[in-house]
Parts: C-alpha cells; sequence; structure tokens
C-alpha cells in the first residue's frame, strides 16, 4: 500500500475538507496530551486514541496496520488489543485482507465511527464556540467540517472494500485526457486504498484515445479493465464487440439508474441494453457574461435572434473583447457544432421519430435510418453559423474545445458555447474576469426549436475481450469509479461533470458551483438530450463530413446551399455502404 506524503497530500482530498478534519483531530489530540501531562490521574483513553488514528490514516490515505493502532493507543499491548477487538465487534472497525492468506491485514474506519466523529466533531466546533466564543459564532449552524461527512443529504466518503482487489499487476484504466478524469488520476492514492490495488492509468486525447480502443480491441486479450469512451461511440463499438453489455456480467440494480440524469443512461445504451456506466454528464451550454449583460441592459438570450443581438451589442474589437466563441476548427470539432446547431433549429441530423422530450433514439440499433442535413431548418442552422462569424474573434476557425473557453475565461469574450467540464478554467481562477460572473443556460433555441443542453460525456466500460478471470473485480472497479461518493470527490477535486441527481443536489456540492444546481434544473425540464449526437456506427464520418463541408461555408469556398448539399450526399454514400 502506499503512502501518500508531500505535495500529492493536498490531492487526495479538497483542502477545506482536510483543513477541518485534520483540525478537529489535532485539538484533539493536543487536548489529550495537555490532560495527559497535566497529571498521572489523567490516563489515556485507548478507544479514542484508536478512533482518531484509524479516521486520520483514512483522511491522509495512509496504511494503518494492527502494530501501528496499537502504538496509537498508548495502552499497555494486552489493553490495546482488547480495545481493538471490542470495537471490532462492536462494527466501528473494518478489516481487510492484505494477503491471499489473510494473516497480513489493513484496518479501516467502518461507516458507523465516520458517523459518530462527524456529530463529534460538530459538537465540539459549537462547545468551543459557546464556551469561548469565536468569529465564526453567526454562522455556526451553517458550519461543516469534512465537507462530505456533515449532513444527512450528504454523500457519505468512499468506504474502502471488504476485500483488495485479486488484479495481478494492478488496475488498467484508459480514459480521456480532460479536466474529469486528470481529477481522478490526482486522486489516484485515494482509489487504490479504497479498491486495494495499484492503478495504472493511461490518457489520451479524444482521437487517439478511439485509435487505441479499437487497437486494443484487436488484441487476443484485452490490456484494459476499464475504458472511457465517448458517448457517440457506443453504437459502433457495441456493433463490432468492443464493449461488454454489463447485463451480461453484473446485476444493472447495483448501479442505481434511477439516480443518474436520463440522457445521459439513455446515452450508455445501444439496442436496449447498458454498455457502461455514465462517468461524465457534461452538457454543451451557453456560458455568458452577467456583468456585460447587465451592463448593456439585455437579458440572457433565449433565441437565436436575442443571442445574435446579445454578441453584436458585446462585441468590441477595439476593446479587445468580442461576442462570441464556439467550435470551428475544421473537422470534428465544427462538425459537433453543426449537429448541436441542427438540433437547435429542431433538425436531428437523422430523420428520428419525435417523441414528448424531442426525438426517439431507442430504435436505432435496427439500423432503419436516413441522414437530414440539406432540409429548410438546415438551412436556417447554416446562415446562423454565418452570422455568427461577425461577432466572433478573427482566429475563429480555428478553435476548438480549449481555445474557445481560455479566451472566455481571460475576458476577451463576452459569451462562449462550452462544455460543463471546462468551467473549472473560469471557476476556479481568481483571477478571471469570468468567475463568479457567469451564467448558464441550455442552446438559444431558432425557430422550430426548443432550448436544450447537448449532452456530452464519457461512460466507463469495460472491454469486450478482457480475460474472464479479470471481470468480476473490473466490475467492482467500475462501481467504485462511478458511485456517488466517487463523483462527490470529483467534484470537490475540481470537476464540473456530474451524471447523478444525488451529486448535484448534494448541498456540498451545491456551494462548490452553481452549475450543478442549473444543470439539474434541465434535466428536470428534459432539456438535456443526446439525439443531436445519435450513437449510430457512422456518427464519426458524418461528424467529420460536416466539419469539412461547413468549414468551405464558413472561409467563403461555398455558399450555405452548397454546402448542405455536398454534406447530405457523402453522408448518404457512407449510410449506402453500411
Amino acid at each position: 500500500m502506499n503512502v501518500m506524503r508531500g505535495e500529492n497530500f493536498d490531492l487526495v482530498v479538497p483542502p477545506q475538507v482536510k483543513a477541518d478534519m485534520v483540525s478537529v483531530l489535532s485539538f484533539m489530540e493536543s487536548l489529550g496530551d495537555e490532560l495527559e501531562s497535566a497529571s498521572d490521574l489523567f490516563a489515556a483513553s485507548p478507544n479514542l486514541r484508536i478512533s482518531m488514528h484509524l479516521i486520520r490514516g483514512h483522511i491522509e490515505g495512509r496504511l494503518v496496520t494492527m502494530t501501528s493502532l496499537i502504538g496509537a493507543s498508548r495502552a499497555p499491548y494486552a489493553t490495546a488489543n482488547r480495545r481493538i477487538k471490542d470495537m471490532q465487534e462492536a462494527g466501528l472497525i473494518d478489516q481487510r485482507p492484505r494477503t491471499a492468506t489473510g494473516k497480513s491485514f489493513s484496518l479501516h474506519p467502518s461507516m458507523a465511527l465516520l458517523d459518530q466523529w462527524t456529530q463529534l466533531t460538530q459538537r465540539v466546533q459549537r462547545l468551543a464556540v459557546t464556551q469561548f466564543g469565536s468569529s465564526v459564532a453567526a454562522d455556526v449552524s451553517d458550519y461543516y467540517y469534512g465537507d462530505s461527512y456533515l449532513t444527512a443529504k450528504s454523500i457519505p466518503p468512499m468506504k474502502v472494500l471488504q476485500s483488495p482487489l485479486k488484479l495481478p499487476g494492478g488496475l488498467r484504466v484508459l480514459v480521456h485526457g480532460d479536466p474529469t478524469f486528470m481529477v481522478m488520476d490526482n486522486l489516484k492514492r485515494q482509489f487504490e486504498q479504497t479498491i486495494g490495488t495499484q492503478i495504472h492509468q493511461r490518457a489520451f486525447s479524444i482521437d487517439r484515445l478511439r485509435t487505441e480502443i479499437m487497437r486494443n480491441a484487436e488484441r487476443k486479450a484485452s490490456a484494459y479493465d476499464i475504458i472511457a469512451v465517448d458517448l457517440p461511440w457506443v453504437g459502433d463499438f457495441a456493433q463490432q464487440n468492443v464493449l461488454m453489455p454489463l447485463d451480461q456480467i453484473m446485476d444493472i440494480g447495483r448501479i442505481d439508474p434511477s439516480d443518474f440524469h436520463t440522457a445521459g443512461w439513455q446515452a450508455v445504451h445501444w439496442g436496449g441494453r447498458a454498455y457502461g456506466v455514465p462517468a461524465q454528464t457534461t452538457p454543451e451550454l451557453l456560458f455568458y457574461r452577467k456583468d456585460l449583460l447587465a451592463k448593456a441592459g439585455l437579458e440572457p438570450p433565449a433565441t437565436t435572434r436575442d443571442l445574435l443581438r446579445a454578441a453584436k451589442a458585446l462585441h468590441d474589437p477595439h476593446r479587445g473583447i468580442h461576442g462570441i466563441a464556439w467550435n470551428a476548427a475544421r473537422g470534428t470539432a465544427l462538425g459537433h457544432t453543426v449537429l448541436m446547431t441542427l438540433a437547435d433549429f429542431g433538425q436531428p441530423v437523422l430523420d428520428l421519430k419525435p417523441n414528448a422530450g424531442g426525438f426517439e433514439t431507442k430504435d436505432l440499433a435496427e439500423r432503419d435510418y436516413r441522414v437530414t442535413i440539406d432540409t429548410p431548418a438546415g438551412l436556417q442552422a447554416a446562415q446562423f453559423l454565418k452570422d455568427l462569424l461577425q461577432y466572433s474573434p478573427p482566429d475563429i476557425l480555428s478553435m476548438s474545445w480549449y481555445e474557445r473557453i481560455r479566451p472566455y475565461a481571460a475576458g476577451r469574450i463576452a459569451m462562449a458555447y462550452g462544455y460543463t467540464l471546462l468551467a473549472p478554467y473560469f471557476e476556479l481562477d481568481e483571477a478571471s474576469p469570468a468567475k463568479d460572473q457567469t451564467g448558464y443556460l441550455p442552446h438559444p433555441a431558432g425557430p422550430g426549436g426548443a432550448p436544450i443542453a447537448p449532452v456530452g460525456g464519457y461512460l466507463m466500460g469495460i472491454p469486450a475481450n478482457l480475460a474472464e478471470d479479470r471481470i468480476p473485480a473490473a466490475v467492482e472497479a467500475l462501481l467504485a469509479f462511478t458511485s456517488p461518493a466517487a463523483q462527490k470527490m470529483y467534484v470537490q477535486n475540481g470537476s464540473r461533470t456530474n451524471p447523478r441527481y444525488s451529486v448535484g443536489s448534494d448541498p456540498d456540492v451545491q456551494r462548490l458551483s452553481p452549475i450543478f444546481e442549473a444543470v439539474d434544473a434541465m434535466s428536470w425540464r428534459d432539456e438535456l438530450q443526446f439525439w443531436p449526437r445519435p450513437p449510430v456506427p457512422e456518427i464519426d464520418q458524418i461528424i467529420q463530413i460536416c466539419g469539412e463541408e461547413f468549414h468551405d461555408m464558413l472561409r467563403g469556398i461555398i455558399t450555405p446551399q452548397d454546402a448542405l448539399r455536398r454534406a447530405q450526399g457523402r453522408a448518404d454514400a457512407i449510410l449506402s455502404r453500411s
């Protein structure tokens, strides 16, 4: 088991959590030292010392053994050993084997002990304020220790597995190199403590990730136990037997499907079967500067016409401020924008059947669909993109995922389309003019459309060619990585994506950013939709085609009508070969 040291310690738990919990532990340890040194009549309290050592080890990700716990108790060996056994029988201490024989094991605080400690720390704080006064007295009712331990609605911390996962060589994970998965990498030691084995994580850009997944699928046995998959790839990977359907290897009920945003849960399905667990539900929203709109006397834009009006009013290149930024780089980036803009005007890229929430996607596995790009709504969408150019920065045609958000965070852009996972660029930057001044909206709707927040993100799934003897442990790791406790921990360490209702409504999470409450509200209003990028096997090629033809249109090489006709023709040819 690795011990967290130095600069990595601060990455294990959020700073507020560490500061609060460790301060209480330190206070009680110091008070105990003072009492015990004041007189021989004040003997050490082994149970309290044992509890404090366990909880500190849990917070700091340190290994706690029977030997170290007996030493921390400050009691004679026999007494300490008896007290530890008593606490185990009372359900306060969990024991987990470290070896196959079970002769070597580690000790951990149980959920019952964590709950008892939470109540104790709250009482200690309130007693201190009552007796001695404090500058935080007025806020004591809202004060919280440990962030994730306080209220009944708060999601409790992750609990170590009773038995460590048996995975020779450790757990092997393949992910996308975005902020959320990088948070997971920062928390690797915490997860290693939870699952009881080493974790080896590789991260790639989106295009290299797909290439590596397909290369891995050709191997006799998968080199990865868990892989992250972009949601639009689900249909293709299911058809090509790249991903293992979850109902084949586990009880789906263990995932708690009802806790996921509806669109995010639907997006991991193909042919009625789930092929992974939502790891990120990150809708693309409109980020806008509330202060700049208020100064201009403008309301947040609800329609595409309102958006163009606001972009024009806020566009002031002479002062170094441009109206709006968006994904307009040639290929994949612009292709995604085209599909989402079509959806803004009520037009899916395929002839999907309408339903109450938008359009139906559950029958896509039957492959009875055709491309719908060259339509009247498509022409409106194309013209809207051309109009946006007037109020965009001069390098807009090379802007993609991160390039559109960095200038927004720097105060050079008044509005930007962006995924929620990119919000840390300004929410966590004290120097950003957009910090605490950003509002979040679904895409403004064009004529014939409705406000929607197109869902992006990733699922975590298990490769279809994973060796059979590794599957049970991979399932347990998958459940740990996607659990409410894990998702909450990602958020507390900087992520701004969340696939679960329970996490979005957690009071500790809501304190960190207004984005979670906003996204939850969009989900309840049925504005979170994944049909704008239907996960059919051909979707990557369709996106690439749109990104090429519409880029030529935006450069003025071809007309909007030509862009629509050419994109339609090329996409039809792709479907005819499928």
